[in-house]
């Protein structure tokens, strides 16, 4: 079985930062896709970035500019740096992991169970 656990969330006010964590473990030597989502209140489950194994990234539009994804390949850790912060960014953060096969055909991978981010003054 894949472990995801994250860490990093909580509240900050806007204009603060953040940085995430996630651990992946398992079988898998190595995930060829991580990468971080977010649900808010009333709304659906999105994208905010991801990044492979090579270190190719992609970022939600809403972010880019603003949030640095990064991986420690070695240690199966993927880092979400959130800066400028936003009250628009108030979410869980849900990590994201994927095997090869996985992302090429879009599937869902394994998922931890979610950060709390809350931006408010």
């Amino acid at each position: 079985q894949v472990q995801v656990v994250e860490s990093g969330g909580g509240l900050v006010q806007p204009g603060g930062s953040l940085r995430l964590s996630c651990a992946a473990s398992g079988s898998i030597v190595r995930f060829y896709a991580m990468g971080w989502y977010r649900q808010a209140p009333g709304k659906q489950r999105e994208l905010v970035a991801d990044i492979t194994t090579g270190g190719t990234t992609n970022y939600a539009d809403s972010v880019k500019g603003r949030f640095t994804i990064s991986r420690d390949n070695g240690k199966n850790t993927v880092y979400l740096q959130m800066n400028s912060l936003k009250p628009e960014d108030t979410a869980v953060y849900y990590c994201n992991v994927k095997v090869y096969s996985q992302y090429i055909r879009s599937a869902s991978g394994s998922w931890g169970q979610g950060t709390q981010v809350t931006v408010s003054s």
